[in-house]
C-alpha cells in the first residue's frame, strides 16, 4: 500500500488528470526498474505474527532498520511507519506487512543486488530480537483475528470499506504479500502496447509464482489463495479490464476509468479523511460532500490512482500485479520476465503476438485458472504451461538483446535472473507445488515447518 503522494498542485481542468499520466513518458534511455515485495514477520518461539508495538514488533524492526542502517523514518502522528532512503523506502501493509519498494534502477543486477542487500539488513535486525520473515502469497496458518492492525489512517477507512463491496477484502490487506515491478513507456502508445500485453500475460505470471497454497493451516484448493482473494475483493476497482484492449484506449480512457472508482480518502494536514465511495468526479466540480466546496490537487489525483487494484496498474508507469510474494530467487525472477517481455520493442512485439489471439472471455478464464491450479491451468483450450514456456523463452531473447551486463562484466546480461522460471517451465511446478509436496511429505501435515525451511 502507498504513501500519500506527491502530484501537484490544484487541478484547473480534466485534462490535466491525462497530462498527469503522459508526463511519465520518457525515452528508452530513461527506462528504469522498481522491484516492490512483500514478506510477513513473525516471532521466532510462537509463530505469531508481529504487533505493531513491544520489543518484538514492526516498530523495533523500523527503527532498528533506521539506527543500523540509515534510514529516514516516516511518521503518522507519533507513530514512526515506514523509511525512506536513496530513493527506496520501506513501508507497511495493513497486518504488518514489511514491504521494500526499491528506487528506480537502471538494471535487474542493480535491483537484486537492492533486493539482497534490503534482505541482509532485515535479518541482522530481526535476528537481535528474535523474529524472522517469510515470502508468500498468503499468511498459511494465521486467522484473521490473530492478525495485528497498523496505526495508519487510511487502512482504518478501508478496512470499514471492505465489507461494503466484496468478501475477502480484509483477508488482501491483512493476509496476503505480493511482488511487482513498475515498469517505464516511451508513449502513449507505447503506454498502451504494454498495458495489454501486461493484462492479458498476467496470469501467466500468476501460474508461475504461485506461492499460497495454505490457509488457516491446511491446503485450500488453489495454487494461488492471494489470487483468488483478488477475484472477491470489489470489483469496481480490480480485475482484468477489458476497456483496455477496446480502439482508441489511451491516457484519456483511463482517466475516465479511474474517476468512476469510489474514493477512499483524502488526504490533509497528515490525516485521512473519510470520502468512502464517493466520486473524485464530484470532487472536480467542488461537490464532495467529504469536503464541500474544496477542489482536488494533482497530489489527490496521484493519491486516487493508488487506491485502483486491477491486475496491471497505470500511474506515471506500469505495476504488474498478479504475482504472489516468494523466495528471494522469485523476487529477482519477476522484474527479470517482465523487462524481457518488455523493453525490447522485438520482445514486447512477440509478446502481444502471443497475447492478442486471447479474447476476453479466455483471459479471464486464464485469471481463475492460474489461481486454481497454477501451470497445470487452462481454459478454453489455452494451456498455461504452453503460454508460461513462450513468455519465459521471450523474456530471454529481450534480456538477450537487452545485453545488460553484471558482476563487473563477468554476466553479459541479466538472463540468468530467469532461472528460477526457466525450472518452473521444465517441471511444470510453481512454487505452490513444491510446498504442497512438502506438506504431504516429509512434514508429515505439520504446517508450522515451513516458517524454519522457507524464510529469507
Amino acid at each position: 500500500m502507498s504513501i500519500p503522494q506527491t502530484g501537484g498542485g490544484p487541478i484547473e481542468s480534466k485534462a490535466q488528470l491525462a497530462d498527469y499520466l503522459a508526463a511519465g513518458c520518457k525515452p528508452k534511455s530513461d527506462w528504469r526498474i522498481g522491484t516492490e515485495h512483500e514478506k510477513f514477520g513473525y516471532c521466532h518461539d510462537t509463530l505469531k505474527p508481529l504487533p505493531y508495538d513491544g520489543p518484538r514488533s514492526i516498530k523495533a524492526m523500523l527503527k532498528g532498520l533506521r539506527d543500523r542502517f540509515g534510514w529516514a523514518p516516516v511518521t503518522e502522528g507519533d507513530n514512526i511507519i515506514g523509511l525512506e532512503k536513496d530513493g527506496a523506502n520501506v513501508s507497511l501493509e495493513p497486518g504488518g506487512q514489511l514491504e521494500l519498494s526499491g528506487a528506480p534502477l537502471e538494471t535487474i543486477h542493480q535491483t537484486c543486488d537492492e533486493v539482497n542487500e534490503h534482505l541482509r539488513q532485515v535479518r541482522e535486525v530481526a535476528d537481535r530480537i528474535g523474529v524472522g520473515f517469510i515470502g508468500l502469497g498468503a499468511a498459511p496458518i494465521w486467522t484473521h483475528d490473530e492478525m495485528p492492525v497498523m496505526p495508519k489512517g487510511r487502512y482504518a477507512l478501508m478496512t470499514d470499506y471492505m465489507d461494503r463491496v466484496g468478501t475477502m477484502g480484509k483477508t488482501m490487506m491483512y493476509r496476503t504479500c505480493t511482488v511487482q515491478v513498475n515498469l517505464d513507456f516511451a508513449s502513449e502508445a507505447d503506454m498502451v502496447q504494454k498495458v495489454r500485453v501486461a493484462l492479458a500475460l498476467q496470469p501467466v505470471a500468476t501460474a508461475l509464482f504461485a506461492n499460497s497454497p495454505f490457509l488457516e493451516g491446511k491446503p485450500n484448493g488453489h495454487k494461488s489463495w492471494r489470487a483468488r482473494v483478488w477475484r472477491d475483493l470489489d470489483p469496481a476497482r480490480t480485475g482484468m479490464l477489458p476497456f483496455v484492449f477496446d480502439d482508441g484506449f489511451g491516457f484519456e480512457a483511463w482517466v475516465e476509468y479511474a474517476l468512476d472508482v469510489p474514493m477512499y480518502f483524502v488526504y490533509r494536514d497528515g490525516k485521512y479523511i473519510d470520502a468512502l465511495g464517493q466520486s473524485f468526479r464530484d470532487f472536480l466540480l467542488g461537490k464532495l460532500p467529504a469536503l464541500p466546496g474544496e477542489t482536488p490537487t494533482l497530489s489527490d489525483w496521484a493519491d486516487h490512482l493508488t487506491t485502483i487494484f486491477p491486475e496491471a496498474r497505470v500511474k506515471k508507469f506500469i505495476e504488474m500485479r498478479g504475482a504472489d510474494g516468494g523466495p528471494w530467487r522469485r523476487l529477482c525472477a519477476l522484474p527479470a520476465f517482465w523487462v524481457g517481455l518488455t523493453y525490447e520493442q522485438s520482445a514486447l512485439d512477440a509478446a502481444w503476438d502471443l497475447a492478442k489471439g486471447l479474447d476476453a472471455e479466455t483471459r479471464a478464464a486464464l485469471r481463475i485458472a492460474a489461481s486454481v491450479d497454477g501451470l497445470a491451468g487452462e481454459a478454453n483450450g489455452v494451456k498455461l504451461i504452453d503460454l508460461a514456456r513462450e513468455c519465459v523463452a521471450i523474456a530471454e531473447t529481450g534480456l538477450k538483446t537487452r545485453a545488460r551486463p553484471g558482476a563487473g562484466g563477468l554476466l553479459p546480461d541479466e538472463t540468468h535472473f530467469l532461472n528460477a522460471l526457466s525450472e518452473s517451465v521444465a517441471s511444470g511446478q510453481s512454487p505452490a507445488d513444491e510446498l504442497l509436496a512438502r506438506y504431504h511429505g516429509d512434514w508429515h501435515g505439520d504446517l508450522s515447518r515451513i516458517y524454519a525451511d522457507y524464510s529469507y
